[in-house]
């Protein structure tokens, strides 16, 4: 009974394209609003809250199946008021209703579906729901009527449960308040954990699905370095070349899937996020410092090339995803059959394509095959010839059919690819990524910033909305501090710091520690969270801890230490049962808790400058700090790191003081003996 509807619903006004989709639906959607909560009461009705976003392949059926579909919409229209939600667009209301979720079913995921009472307190929590129940999975028709009629004739039951609900999610947030002195322990115990769960043959961590979760690497990078421990880094290096070889990685395009629904990698869930690829280039950027992979390279080149080609505004600001679905089917865009690679390339070049791209008639996805090199013996075997058929390709693809994407601007998402085009410069020396992030940071601070200096979530077709949360400043800082690194210049760490202030004054808890996840000038939510655990991305209080070390370093200010100490002190009390699935906290305490210098480098000229960028790119030491203290530099670091206005110019020779922990060596001079000693400090594992 799915009808084309004409007339639009309470969605019509929005921006979100996940919102636009559903605004002709025959349900009545509201965005979440006062308006709704206020008709919901006046009515005396439930609410039926479905959370999802624009590229997720299962929202798609749902709303095909129930969404646009005349009975289903009869039934919610009649007894409920219905909300539509961009978790992309609300990750805090997000969050809260799928941890509800997670603790009343076991699971989570999207299309999140939720049924709560008007004051916003949940009594039924699922995910993807069919019309009609089958296979035991409760269905929509059944569903709705179902929980009507108890609210109308057994409503204690609800608000009973409902408060039930609410209380124990309260409750178990009250219990994580513990604080303990963090122990270098931790790094043992969680690389022990990420030891067990190794997939020694394929790479990454447990059974399928997996999730490439590149924040598991990085921790397991620096431990490698730090503890002298190849294991470590032979896990990083069998995920990354098995994740490159697979089908997670397109091989046509560059860039990745969001996760793999097989252990090999082979068959992703064909969406692409932007912060799976920023993640992803720099943790392949890392690897490439730390070993000199070739392989790792072409990655970060493709990824960031196509993140430049199909993801980046005109303005600068980045999109935020691809769908998985072309056409009505999943992964059709990305699929191919020999004959249609033997039409494009020829016989002869087709032919080798398809065997190296392992390309078949019986296929590995449906009848037909995702290019991957899971069976090829050596990944760059001709890569000449690889790029140029790739390229070709491409075309064809491009022109064979569309692909819908997610074009709004996220201020985290766009935080976290301005890291990895940054980090991307540093290893490269390439001045073009250092020109995009350059434009994209400039678009935040345009866009999606206020007068104030109030940080908003989102921007999209001439409108930004909704209060940045923890995550939005966190990684903002994260990508501040990375500009400060990639090109000393103090503006970086002035606004860092001044971002860093505004990140605590909104988000502290000063009775007991952490940051909450929304601010205190945001609309109040059934519940206040503080959200520690990595999951797709690093948590906001992991990458708060991060940046408040490395600012502490390299500012010395008593005030953004005295933070990152009760800062620590808290995720140490949340990450000590379980510290893999803390692996971003584990990196900001390696910060401190392990050996690290502090470098200030005072510079005698503009050569010695440039040689100082030329060094500290070639070797992997992400526990080292540098400051850069030239002629040119001196008022603005005076602002944002006033202890350097005691160190004098040098005249004759550059000066490098080092510190290590609580104690300081004497000065080395000149850039040779820099070299000389960061050649020392450099992990001999290539």
């Amino acid at each position: 009974m799915t009808q084309e509807n004409t007339k639009p619903n309470h969605l019509i006004q929005e921006k979100s394209p996940y919102l636009l989709q559903h605004a002709y639906n025959p349900v009545d959607w509201y965005p979440w609003g006062q308006e709704a909560f206020d008709r919901a009461k006046a009515e005396d009705k439930p609410i039926f809250l479905s959370i999802g976003y624009s590229t997720c392949h299962w929202c798609h059926v749902m709303a095909h199946e129930s969404f646009e579909d005349e009975e289903v919409a009869a039934l919610l229209n009649k007894d409920f008021i219905s909300i539509k939600l961009d978790k992309e667009e609300r990750p805090d209301i997000d969050h809260i209703y799928m941890t509800v979720c997670q603790a009343l079913t076991g699971h989570g995921g999207w299309p999140l579906t939720i049924i709560m009472t008007p004051d916003q307190k949940p009594f039924f929590a699922a995910t993807y729901l069919p019309k009609r129940s089958r296979n035991q999975m409760l269905g929509m028709m059944e569903l709705v009527p179902s929980v009507a009629k108890m609210w109308k004739e057994d409503r204690e039951r609800i608000l009973h449960s409902s408060e039930d609900i609410t209380n124990m999610l309260r409750n178990a947030m009250d219990q994580r308040e513990e604080h303990i002195q963090p122990e270098q322990r931790l790094f043992g115990t969680g690389y022990l954990q990420f030891k067990k769960q190794f997939d020694s043959e394929y790479g990454g961590f447990g059974e399928a699905p997996k999730f490439p979760s590149p924040h598991n690497l990085l921790f397991l990078l620096r431990y490698a370095v730090e503890y002298e421990e190849k294991d470590a880094l032979s896990m990083v290096e069998k995920t990354l070349e098995s994740m490159f070889r697979g089908g997670i990685y397109d091989h046509i395009g560059g860039g990745f899937s969001r996760y793999s629904t097989d252990k090999t990698w082979l068959v992703p869930h064909f969406e692409k996020m932007l912060y799976d690829n920023a993640l992803l280039a720099l943790t392949y950027a890392e690897a490439y410092q730390l070993t000199n992979n070739k392989m790792y390279e072409k990655v970060v080149r493709e990824t960031l090339q196509y993140i430049m080609a199909e993801m980046t505004d005109e303005n600068g600001g980045f999109y935020c995803a691809q769908d998985a679905d072309s056409e009505g089917e999943e992964g059709k865009f990305y699929v191919f059959t020999p004959q249609e690679v033997l039409s494009v390339l020829g016989e002869k070049e087709g032919t080798w394509f398809n065997e190296h791209y392992g390309i078949t008639e019986h296929g590995n996805f449906e009848g037909k095959s995702i290019p991957n090199l899971i069976d090829t013996d050596s990944i760059l075997t001709q890569e000449v010839l690889s790029k140029q058929l790739r390229a070709k390709l491409y075309e064809y693809r491009k022109n064979r059919m569309s692909l819908h994407k997610d074009d709004k601007i996220l201020t985290s998402w766009n935080a976290l690819m301005i890291v990895a085009f940054l980090k991307a410069h540093q290893v490269f020396a390439d001045e073009e990524y250092l020109r995009v992030a350059q434009k994209a940071y400039e678009f935040i601070g345009q866009q999606l910033r206020d007068e104030s200096g109030r940080l908003y979530i989102r921007y999209r077709d001439g409108h930004r909305q909704g209060l940045a949360n923890l995550e939005d400043y966190a990684y903002l800082i994260w990508a501040e501090v990375t500009f400060y690194e990639a090109t000393f210049e103090p503006a970086y760490l002035i606004q860092a710091v001044q971002d860093t202030e505004q990140m605590i004054d909104l988000f502290w808890d000063e009775e007991h520690g952490g940051f909450f996840y929304y601010g205190s000038d945001a609309d109040a939510l059934l519940l206040r969270p503080k959200e520690v655990y990595d999951g797709a991305m690093p948590s906001g209080n992991s990458v708060a801890a991060y940046v408040l070390a490395k600012l502490t370093k390299l500012t010395r200010k008593e005030s953004l230490e005295k933070v990152m100490a009760r800062q620590f002190a808290f995720v140490a009390g949340e990450i000590k049962e379980y510290p893999s699935a803390y692996a971003f906290s584990l990196c900001a305490l390696m910060l401190t808790l392990l050996k690290n210098q502090e470098m200030v480098c005072v510079l005698k000229d503009s050569v010695d400058f440039d040689e100082l960028h030329q060094l500290v790119r070639k070797f992997y030491l992400p526990n080292t700090s540098v400051v850069a203290i030239a002629e040119h530099l001196r008022d603005g670091l005076a602002i944002a790191a006033p202890y350097t206005k005691e160190y004098k110019m040098a005249v004759t020779e550059s000066e490098i003081y080092i510190c290590e922990g609580v104690s300081c060596h004497p000065p080395i001079y000149g850039m040779d003996a820099l070299l000389k000693q960061l050649q020392d400090e450099e992990p001999h594992m290539k």
